[in-house]
């Protein structure tokens, strides 16, 4: 391919290299030159053009990067159209990407005019959710750089293994020092992390903590997964959890993991039913160690030692990295009490119907922050219902949350509120409400997971894109009773007023903070968007 500045006369039917304006009107780059371009080329002045010429031998740039993503798009996986050199590959369920690092790595030396670009390997995905992208960087490539691509990438494709319903058992072991409200904290937080994955605890049971007692509950066990929420962490190979398994006839795979928070879990094998013991951080709706083995085991992939010890790089999981401390010496975390609310009580009569059971890209309108806030790692949400509350019960199907009614919430979104609002101050523990839209599908989890990992009792906390602030709005606990007067059909936008001074904003680049849907066009819009 041939390029650089050339004069008008050579230039017509070659394409336009960079953007141009020509008089009031904007050229995009690629434009393929037609006479009439030169002649209005050559009236605004202009006497040669930067372009590109392909070659007889050069594909061009949609077309190459067409036949690279179709090899490269394995089971699980679908293309999308070409834009201006580039496809995109999305999952088409939820589950695992699967990535041979080093096939992909020879894949980008090839050539520099095709660059490959993906999620880490074993990034967890959720259907329709982007996971790699292919560039053609000039406007056409040589057709032996394309062949040569295609044939490396035919030996090691992309793909996706999808989670795998499974049936899952949990055991608590028991000392005076074990509550009722930990153990039920426990179960629904691992409830909402198997939920997510497409699983669900099918039975419990608890006994002593001691190794006798468990391995005999162990024994009477028949469920593929049983998981072991121990009264103390493992911490040597002859502790209460690995010493049980083997009592119990099992082998045990491996004590501790080079993932932190996780490093205290215990994975072991009796018979082909695997027995996890969980690292106290499970209780926890943080991501950690127990969700890599969890995401893998419920994609039907292997999880031995070798896999385990292989999870030490990027092991050292977000909220860790940013802990200067260790945990002993460091603030308790607010995230595990905060509740995130979705109000979903409106009318919506702009929409002229019940625009939070509308289908949206595969699963209804209010499914999608449902499950944005599941990726986050949050405690299952407070749903506020109100009007229509059957349908959208029926549109978040058997998704793990909790539901309470606004009797007067014709009277407006502050009705909504505060319904939400006296739910959670009844409880104690609530340290701060992340107060969520319904109809807010592209919401980013990283937003939300931002927002409640700085709550505190007395934060305002804000997203803010391109200097303008979005939703949702994280409130601690210090201003429960005033959002509890709220009136009118305005939100808390007026309470955000009031204490102006207070609020504290993060600065993203997630437009889905600013994007809600009030009519049809407005859904329409957002049909094949990237919503999670």
């Amino acid at each position: 391919m041939e390029f650089g500045n050339i004069s008008l006369d050579m230039a017509e039917g070659a394409l336009l290299a960079h953007g141009l304006n020509i008089g009031p009107a904007r050229w995009s780059k690629g434009r393929r030159l037609s006479a009439a371009d030169i002649a209005a080329a050559r009236q605004a002045g202009l006497s040669a053009l930067v372009v590109a010429q392909p070659g007889a031998n050069d594909i061009a740039e949609d077309d190459a990067a067409q036949q690279v993503a179709a090899i490269l798009c394995g089971p699980g996986l679908e293309t999308r159209a070409p834009v201006h050199g580039r496809v995109n590959l999305h999952a088409k369920a939820d589950g695992l990407l699967m990535i041979d690092g080093p096939a992909l790595n020879a894949l980008n030396l090839i050539s520099e005019d095709i660059a490959t670009a993906t999620l880490p390997a074993f990034s967890p995905v959720r259907g329709g959710d982007l996971v790699a992208t292919i560039k053609v960087i000039p406007y056409a490539v040589d057709k032996a750089i394309v062949a040569e691509t295609c044939t490396r990438a035919s030996a090691a494709p992309l793909s996706l293994a999808a989670f795998q319903p499974a049936s899952v058992e949990l055991i608590h072991t028991l000392t005076p020092a074990i509550s009722e409200k930990l153990m039920r904290k426990t179960t629904d937080v691992m409830a909402a992390r198997l939920a997510a994955l497409g699983s669900r605890i099918v039975r419990e049971a608890s006994c002593a903590h001691e190794e006798e007692a468990l391995a005999d509950a162990l024994s009477q066990r028949d469920t593929p997964i049983t998981l072991v929420a121990a009264a103390s962490a493992t911490v040597d190979r002859r502790d209460v959890v690995p010493a049980a398994i083997v009592r119990a006839g099992g082998v045990v795979e491996r004590v501790g993991m080079p993932v932190d928070p996780g490093n205290l879990l215990c994975i072991g094998r009796i018979g082909s039913r695997i027995v996890i013991g969980l690292p106290g951080c499970a209780r926890s709706p943080r991501r950690n160690g127990i969700d890599l083995v969890l995401e893998r085991l419920l994609c039907g992939l292997e999880v031995d030692s070798a896999a385990i010890a292989a999870m030490g790089i990027g092991g050292l999981l977000h909220d860790t990295a940013e802990r200067p401390e260790p945990r002993e010496g460091a603030p308790t975390t607010a995230i595990g009490r905060v509740v995130p609310v979705v109000l979903a009580a409106g009318r919506a009569s702009r929409m002229g119907s019940n625009k939070l059971a509308a289908a949206l890209n595969g699963k209804p309108v209010v499914a999608h922050i449902i499950d944005a806030l599941a990726v986050a790692g949050l405690a299952p949400p407070l749903v506020v219902l109100g009007h229509d509350a059957d349908a959208v019960r029926a549109a978040l199907g058997e998704r793990p949350a909790r539901f309470c009614v606004a009797m007067d919430h014709a009277q407006g979104i502050s009705r909504t509120i505060r319904a939400a609002i006296a739910e959670l101050q009844a409880d104690e523990d609530v340290s701060a409400a992340l107060i969520c839209l319904g109809d807010m599908p592209l919401i980013s989890p990283a937003v939300l997971r931002q927002l409640a990992g700085l709550a505190e009792d007395d934060a305002i906390i804000q997203p803010r894109v391109d200097g303008r602030p979005g939703n949702p709005v994280l409130w601690g606990r210090h201003y429960f009773a005033r959002l509890r007067q709220l009136e009118g059909d305005v939100g808390a936008k007026g309470l955000l007023g009031e204490f102006a001074d207070r609020v504290r904003y993060i600065d993203c680049d997630d437009r889905g903070a600013h994007i809600d849907i009030d009519t049809p066009a407005e859904l329409a819009a957002l049909i094949n968007e990237e919503v999670r």
